[in-house]
Parts: C-alpha cells; sequence; structure tokens
C-alpha cells in the first residue's frame, strides 16, 4: 500500500489561526505606533508577510490613493542581493502602490560608517549599520520582520515584540512578557520595538500558505540549474562575488534556494521540486533548519546571530 504523503493529505486548517494571530498582530502594530515600517526584502518569509497585510488592511484604491497597507516597505541592500529577488521585490511593491524605501549599504560605506576587513568581506553583517541609519533618519518606533523562532537558536528567544535600546541593540535577558497576547508597547525617546507577526510559523507552514494563497515568489525559490561548488558541506553558488577557489571545481546541478539574502552568504540546495506543493514535501523531510542548510554566516559559531541580533541585526 502506498502511504507516501502528499499536500492534498497534510491538514492546513492550523493556517487559518496562524493568519488571524498575524492579522491581529499587524493591526496592532498600526493602532500603536507612530511611525511603523514592514521589512519587505522580495523573499518568501516577507511575501507571506505582505499577503497577510493585505487581508488586514484590503487592497489600496488607485483612483482615490485610500486604503492599502498604512505604513511603508523598507529593505536594506547590500547590493550583492540576486537580482531575480530586488526585481520582483520592486514589482511587488509597484503592484499594490506601496510605499518602498530602499537604504544601500554601499551608502553607508561612502559615508565611512561602513567599512569592510577587505573588499571581499561579506556586507551582510553591515546591514546592521544602515538599518540603523534609516531608523534615524525615518525615526521608525517599529519595524515588521519576517523572522521566524524555528530558523534559528537566537531568534528562538524572541518576543513577538521584540523591544530594542536607544542603540538598536536587542538584550534577552530584558525582554517583556507577553502573556495572554498583552503587548507592552511602551517606549523611551531613541528606543523601538521591532515586531514578527510570523515567529510562530514553521518553515512548513509558510510553504503550505504559499501553496494555498497561490503566493507568487522570485524563480530562485524553485528549482533551476546552476554552477556551484561544494564547500564545508554547503553548495557554493559560482557567481563574481563566489567565484572559485584554487584547485576546486563546479559542476552544473538542479538546485533551488530554501532563503535567499545576500550572494556572498546564501547557498542553494539540491532539489527538483518546481512547484510550492513539492517543496511542501521536501520540507517534510528535511532534518536541517533552513538556515543552517543555506546560511554561510550562521556557519562561524553558535553565537554568530545572537551575536549581531545585539549589534543591531534584523
Amino acid at each position: 500500500m502506498n502511504t507516501q504523503v502528499t499536500p492534498h493529505h497534510l491538514s492546513n486548517t492550523h493556517l487559518d489561526a496562524l493568519e488571524e494571530e498575524t492579522i491581529f498582530i499587524l493591526r496592532e502594530v498600526a493602532a500603536v505606533f507612530e511611525r511603523p515600517t514592514l521589512l519587505f526584502s522580495g523573499g518568501k518569509d516577507s511575501l507571506v508577510l505582505l499577503k497577510c497585510a493585505e487581508k488586514a488592511f484590503g487592497a489600496k484604491n488607485v483612483s482615490t490613493g485610500s486604503g492599502g497597507i498604512p505604513y511603508p516597505l523598507l529593505m536594506i541592500d547590500t547590493g550583492h542581493n540576486f537580482h531575480e529577488v530586488t526585481d520582483f521585490r520592486d514589482f511587488r511593491a509597484q503592484e499594490l502602490g506601496a510605499e518602498l524605501i530602499v537604504r544601500n549599504v554601499e551608502d553607508s560605506m561612502k559615508r565611512g560608517t561602513v567599512r569592510l576587513a577587505h573588499p571581499g568581506e561579506s556586507r551582510n553583517v553591515h546591514q546592521s549599520v544602515t538599518l540603523l541609519e534609516a531608523i534615524e533618519e525615518f525615526r521608525f518606533d517599529a519595524l515588521i520582520g519576517g523572522a521566524r523562532r524555528d530558523e534559528e537558536k537566537a531568534r528562538a528567544k524572541e518576543r513577538i515584540f521584540s523591544h530594542r535600546d536607544s542603540f538598536g541593540q536587542w538584550q534577552p535577558k530584558a525582554q517583556r512578557p507577553e502573556l495572554w497576547t498583552l503587548f507592552n508597547t511602551r517606549l523611551q525617546p531613541g528606543e523601538h520595538f521591532r515586531v514578527f507577526p510570523i515567529s510562530n510559523w514553521t518553515e512548513l507552514d509558510v510553504w503550505q500558505y504559499i501553496e494555498r494563497e497561490k503566493i507568487a515568489l522570485p524563480s530562485l525559490y524553485y528549482t533551476h540549474k546552476r554552477e556551484v561548488v561544494e564547500r564545508k558541506g554547503l553548495l557554493v553558488p559560482v557567481t563574481e562575488l563566489t567565484p572559485l577557489k584554487a584547485g576546486e571545481t563546479s559542476e552544473q546541478r538542479d538546485v533551488r534556494f530554501r532563503t535567499v539574502g545576500d550572494i556572498t552568504c546564501t547557498c542553494p540546495v539540491d532539489s527538483l521540486a518546481a512547484t510550492a506543493a513539492d517543496i511542501v514535501i521536501e520540507t517534510l523531510a528535511a532534518d536541517v533548519s533552513e538556515r543552517g542548510a543555506t546560511r554561510m554566516d550562521d556557519k562561524t559559531s553558535e553565537a554568530s546571530m545572537e551575536k549581531r541580533k545585539k549589534d543591531g541585526y534584523f
């Protein structure tokens, strides 16, 4: 007897509760804070969050300009992002009629607030500086992000409303209780919150939701041919930013990206999954988290993400 699981055999009724919680949080942010923004990279988690925001606030009336998402979208661009993702980011923002603010790490480098140790250093960690500069520029008091607790150990410590001090720093021992879905959103001057409405979702939930809601994604999330090289247990894409090292040999493989970010630290995985339904099945069998399987910057140490978060990272 064939007992193989298919997406149609999986219950997705729990998605209704997750969606309801996310919509409640998005509306809470709009009601409580004066200058919130939604972090939008064009990646799958931010697209799920954007879909929930559409449901929370309705579509924008093109003729009157009223309605729609009541806060701008914000992207911190390293300049080394996959063009498929940034192109899709721009397309979705324009499609929604949403205000899109893009701030670039390269501009921080020109100002001298970001200095690379060497030209080939990944800019990913330096996004924190550019983000804090954007917060100061626009005086944002709440930044909504698509991080989830199942992604990484440090993120599992996050509250939904994660308090940041006047330096933009996260103090895990100073987080506020969130009993009975009651949120303490009081702020002192210069402080802000990072808000994570899909904290309680898992990677599987995200893909089930994408499949159910027919959410369009950048093509990188689905199987495609790519030149890669195996390095430290990861498949590193061969690009101008990540060239072959001496003695290495590349090969063409069928891959997809489980998460997307800076080219210099984001790796694909072997996959023939061409649809969201296919990826749901693959995710059921995965025994490594998406960041653990695809992010070089999380391989440096067990505490690498926690240290970055304390320095102001997403």
